[in-house]
Order: C-alpha cells, then sequence, then structure tokens
C-alpha cells in the first residue's frame, strides 16, 4: 500500500463510490467538486492508494480566504494591520467511511498545513481556517492547535 494525496482528476477518480458518512460531504465531491476545481473555486487534493488508484479513500479542498481581524484571539492580532488577514480555508475534509480511525483525517490536515507553508513563502497566508461540521469536528481541529474564531466556535483557525 502507497498512500497518495493528489489534486482530483474526474477522468481517472471515482467520485461516485465516495461514501463518509455525510451526506453533504459525499455530495459536495459527487456533484460540486469537480465543477469547483475547473472554475478555479478551491482545489480538491485526494487521498488514494496507489494499488487503486481509482478509489478515493478521503479528500479536502482548499481555496484561498480572509478572516477579519477582529476574528483573531487578540493575541494572534499583535503586529497585524487593521483589515482582513489573508488565509487559506479548508472547507471540507471527509475521510471514507471504510478507511475512518487509520489517521487519514491526520494526514490530508498535515497536507493542507504544508500547503498553507508552502503557499506563505510567495504569497501572504498568515492562518488556515477550517468550517468544522459539529463540535466532534471542531474538537478533531483542536487538537491539532487550531483556535475558535471570536463570533463563530465552529469556524477555527491555524496561524501559519
Amino acid at each position: 500500500m502507497a498512500l497518495r494525496i493528489t489534486l482530483l482528476d474526474t477522468r481517472q477518480h471515482d467520485r461516485a463510490e465516495f461514501v463518509c458518512g455525510v451526506k453533504a460531504l459525499d455530495d459536495y465531491l459527487r456533484q460540486r467538486a469537480g465543477q469547483h476545481q475547473r472554475d478555479s473555486i478551491a482545489t480538491i487534493h485526494v487521498l488514494i492508494d496507489d494499488e487503486e488508484p481509482a478509489r478515493v479513500l478521503g479528500y479536502c479542498a482548499l481555496s484561498a480566504a480572509q478572516l477579519y481581524l477582529h476574528e483573531l484571539s487578540e493575541a494572534d492580532r499583535k503586529r497585524l494591520p487593521a483589515w482582513p488577514v489573508p488565509a487559506m480555508r479548508m472547507g471540507r475534509l471527509a475521510i471514507a467511511a471504510t478507511e475512518q480511525g487509520k489517521g487519514y483525517g491526520r494526514l490530508l490536515l498535515g497536507h493542507a498545513v504544508n500547503l498553507a507553508r508552502l503557499v506563505r513563502q510567495t504569497m501572504g497566508v498568515r492562518v488556515l481556517i477550517v468550517d468544522a461540521k459539529d463540535a466532534t469536528a471542531a474538537a478533531f481541529y483542536q487538537s491539532y492547535g487550531f483556535r475558535p474564531t471570536t463570533s463563530e466556535a465552529l469556524t477555527l483557525y491555524l496561524p501559519v
């Protein structure tokens, strides 16, 4: 088994068979992810096994974003100008139901953090934002250092 993260290829990756247990996340991959990627709204990063390259084990969607300065904690606002903070947003993160509990969410999250750091070298990115679906998802992100924004408990950020 050789795991790899690559950009979604709608001709190669079988989106129809992906089931994570959250209908909105399943539907997004099946119905909108390809269009969002074609229209440069988001890039869809899929986790695959090279032995079964068509099977999507998990995915995350990344896009450019901003976070208003007042949404950061007071400590994170220090030395920042009084305008929106440049960010990268991980709008969705999902792991196939049959693959949950294997650390694949951690792999995709680490991939997103690494990409945010790489982008920061060529363009301003101060934080990685996530919109957690529920309190359980929020707790997952907080276990990796994400902090809640001041106005929305399920929107969290990680200083890059």
